[in-house]
């Protein structure tokens, strides 16, 4: 196992064994987790292990700048991401536990996984074994099942946002650009990354036509599996290509497999990777009928019985080091040292005049602070689990009131698409701001 005690020590971390006690009334905040070290970046912020000071829980902390996002229009990404983390949980998600804010930052909470992104092992030279790659389509496959059934379109299943666990399952991340479509709606804004998009998204674009489903998110499946597997991917697509010359290359570039795979295998990645989604494997119902996986008892692999192929060393943390360093070196405004700076940055406002040097700046982060959407899901399975004993086995009532604190959000369901036109607001400020909010609704 990783030992932690050193970061504690490093980042300063209370060395009394005496558990503080929150108030459960109070929202989660960021005081409530020592904050260990950094462990990831990306285009919507930062990542961090952090520890829930009064459980000792570990988790993974993704933070966000809210005048950065405001400034890159990345608001609506990150309030989308929001609504759909906390209508969803499942054994193979990265699921969300708290959401909170304060004046800089916009915070997500969620399951901590050591054992890396299959990204990382690639970069590091493992060898996949084809048991590994086998395992990884089952436990993607449900839950790309599940998120289908959810009515989610993730739009970006890669190895980055494929996360192991320290016994080497695999969990899926990252929703910032997920969508959700209902009742038959077809999503049609250019989204993902481009080496793993599938042909009816560059369609979609060049031409407008019917617009593309879930079936996007298993052709991705089919482009990760294959690199997992060989190394590289089945076609050579980069970020630079244009969206033209990529629908030419689907229609005249066949892919091509690795002669020592197994036949089977084989037949199952080429349906992952057929052009026409209408032929495509898209559903555990149609992954269930390869004869790859025809031995596969998927009850065991829900119940991550089966034995991973490939198991993380357990005595390294597996991301890459610099993020540590630019966190503690380069980084202008340090997590470890929020709690100073919020307090001088409360006391020079108070000495200012109100009137903001930005005013739209400011009327933006006032909307972001007003709109943001606070969660807890600890607190929340209390609440299912008291109404649940309350209502001595009446397994409807309980039910009941625990699918209505659920789904509290449904009226701010996300919009399918990406950049929405921003509706009239009746509120100027609101109307100010519309481009940082995911939907009328939401914001």
């Amino acid at each position: 196992m990783f030992h932690w005690g050193k970061w504690k020590k490093r980042m300063g971390a209370n060395s009394s064994s005496k558990r503080p006690v929150f108030d459960e009334k109070e929202d989660v905040n960021f005081d409530h987790f020592q904050i260990l070290r950094a462990i990831g970046k990306g285009s919507f912020g930062k990542v961090c292990i952090v520890q829930k000071r009064d459980t000792e829980k570990m988790y993974a902390m993704k933070y966000m700048n809210k005048q950065q996002c405001i400034e890159r229009d990345e608001v609506r990404n990150v309030f989308r991401e929001l609504e759909i983390l906390q209508e969803i949980e499942h054994v193979f998600l990265v699921n969300l536990w708290y959401s909170f804010q304060d004046e800089e930052d916009m915070f997500m909470v969620v399951d901590l996984l050591l054992g890396g992104d299959l990204r990382y092992h690639l970069q590091q030279s493992v060898q996949f074994g084809e048991d590994a790659v086998k395992l990884y389509l089952c436990e993607m496959t449900l839950a790309l099942d599940y998120l289908q059934n959810q009515h989610i379109i993730h739009r970006d299943v890669k190895p980055d946002n494929i996360l192991l666990d320290e016994q080497g399952h695999a969990h899926l991340t990252d929703f910032n650009i997920a969508t959700i479509i209902k009742d038959g709606e077809r999503a049609t804004a250019l989204a993902g990354t481009k080496p793993y998009m599938a042909p009816e998204i560059f369609q979609s674009f060049i031409s407008g036509g019917t617009g593309y489903a879930f079936e996007v998110d298993w052709w991705s499946l089919g482009v990760t599996a294959f690199e997992v597997l060989r190394g590289w991917r089945p076609y050579d697509i980069h970020a630079s290509n244009s969206v033209e010359s990529l629908i030419q290359l689907f229609s005249t570039v066949s892919v091509q497999y690795n002669p020592a795979w197994p036949k089977d295998l084989v037949s199952l990645l080429r349906k992952l990777l057929t052009v026409n989604p209408e032929h495509r494997f898209s559903s555990l119902s149609d992954m269930q009928t390869s004869p790859y996986l025809a031995d596969v008892n998927w009850d065991a692999v829900y119940e991550k019985k089966m034995e991973a192929g490939f198991v993380p060393n357990k005595g390294r943390l597996h991301c890459d080091p610099t993020f540590e360093l630019e966190e503690m070196i380069l980084e202008s405004r340090p997590l470890h040292k929020k709690k100073k700076r919020l307090a001088k940055n409360r006391s020079r406002d108070n000495s200012k005049d109100s009137q903001s040097e930005n005013d739209y700046l400011q009327e933006c982060l006032e909307v972001v602070q007003q709109e943001f959407m606070i969660f807890n899901r600890e607190k929340l399975k209390k609440r299912q689990e008291e109404g649940q004993s309350e209502a001595g086995g009446d397994d409807v009532s309980a039910d009941g009131d625990g699918e209505a604190e659920a789904v509290a959000t449904d009226d701010d369901a996300p919009e399918p698409e990406p950049d929405p036109e921003p509706e009239p607001e009746s509120s100027s400020k609101r109307s100010m701001c519309g481009s940082v909010c995911s939907s009328p609704g939401s914001c």
